[in-house]
């Protein structure tokens, strides 16, 4: 595996970062809400050459992602993005951060108004391990999705592939393309059921 000189792996190691990678295209403005450490967006400006911002909660993120050459400012996405004009982006990322959002809602329709399309992916609550966890326990479940404690999770909302294709579908929100991973392996068939990991991308 080669590393580019800002240190990330040119081979991204999660997969729906993968995925992600992907979809988007080379020169594009691209902004990632919760961006972490800016792995992704360091990835995406040395490789497919984008003009990439980044917004992350954690002040010490911040400054990692600053280190990796990336734009990023500390900012809370649940407070909005009225810094940024409608369709300021080409593409607008929330990856693995929506079931941590006060108020999915708010910010997929604010995504979708800073940006021409959203990819959005987060770990599938309808996966069967979780449902048996559940099961048996009689208890919040802890698997190798959701790790934590139900007091020390930083998930508020556990929703599914199914979950999430409801609330397009009620307000209109158009997916145009839609992944589901296990592990690395895409999965198509019973993907609620039997993925740990969707993505999808938004007009």
């Amino acid at each position: 595996m080669t590393v580019n000189s800002n240190g990330t792996s040119s081979l991204l190691m999660r997969p729906d970062f993968k995925i992600i990678a992907e979809i988007i295209q080379p020169g594009t403005k691209v902004l990632d809400l919760g961006c972490g450490e800016g792995l992704l967006l360091a990835w995406l400006a040395a490789n497919k050459k984008v003009l990439a911002r980044g917004v992350e909660i954690e002040a010490s993120n911040v400054r990692k992602a600053i280190a990796r050459g990336v734009s990023a400012y500390q900012g809370d996405i649940d407070e909005g993005l009225a810094d940024y004009p409608d369709k300021a982006f080409d593409y607008v990322i929330l990856s693995q951060t929506l079931q941590e959002t006060r108020a999915p809602l708010q910010v997929l329709t604010e995504m979708l108004r800073v940006g021409r399309k959203a990819i959005i992916s987060f770990p599938n609550f309808g996966h069967w391990t979780v449902r048996m966890a559940m099961l048996f326990s009689g208890q919040a479940p802890k698997t190798d999705l959701f790790p934590y404690d139900w007091y020390d999770s930083p998930n508020i909302h556990f929703l599914s592939i199914n979950d999430f294709e409801d609330l397009c579908r009620k307000n209109g929100f158009p997916i145009e393309r839609r992944y589901f991973l296990s592990g690395e392996k895409k999965v198509n068939w019973l993907p609620n059921l039997r993925g740990q990991t969707a993505v999808f991308l938004v007009g």
